[in-house]
């Protein structure tokens, strides 16, 4: 097995807990959810899932890049929505920053996500 390697992602809000942003295993790098914490002030972003899918989208991007990737390197994504109502407006603002071929993905609603955050995305990404 590979050595696993933490990733310090400076331009990322801070992890709420004991975990990484990213860890680096061999050619995959496994990303921990992004919520739409604005990483100067440690606050989520205000108001609709579209805005919040974006500053998550946004985190996610600065943990890739602090690992040398893109969204485009990304193989798969997890979205989890407190609301499966949001779904469209979380998938138009999605497909704004992924192109094809697309990412496998699941979208899983649940009960309840971190600063009560509408969204979080997760992602494995590969070199």
């Amino acid at each position: 097995m590979s050595e696993k390697q933490a990733i310090i992602a400076e331009k990322a809000p801070k992890a709420l807990g004991p975990y990484s942003a990213a860890i680096r295993v061999g050619t995959f790098t496994y990303c921990s959810g992004q919520t739409p914490i604005v990483p100067e002030t440690g606050e989520l972003v205000e108001g609709c899932v579209g805005c919040q899918t974006r500053q998550a989208l946004t985190n996610l991007s600065a943990v890739l890049e602090a690992d040398g990737l893109t969204l485009d390197d990304v193989v798969k994504t997890t979205v989890f929505l407190t609301d499966m109502a949001d779904f469209g407006k979380m998938n138009e603002v999605y497909a704004e920053h992924f192109s094809a071929p697309f990412p496998a993905r699941s979208t899983v609603a649940v009960a309840g996500l971190p600063k009560d955050s509408r969204v979080e995305i997760e992602a494995i990404a590969t070199r």
